[in-house]
């Protein structure tokens, strides 16, 4: 059953791994979002409760 050699498969299983380790993690973390978010308030709105007559 020749794909149970492990010969080439092997190095290249090796290699992608190496690529994915090295260089992918790079161009992750020099991702930047074009938009900053901006900090919201940190007051909170003064609400009033509802007088409901339930009669």
């Amino acid at each position: 059953m020749p794909q149970l050699i492990p010969g080439p498969w092997f190095a290249i299983f090796m290699f992608t791994w190496a690529i994915f380790l090295t260089i992918l993690p790079q161009k992750v973390m020099a991702h930047s979002f074009p938009n900053e978010p901006t900090p919201q308030s940190v007051t909170t709105p003064k609400t009033t409760s509802w007088n409901w007559p339930w009669h």
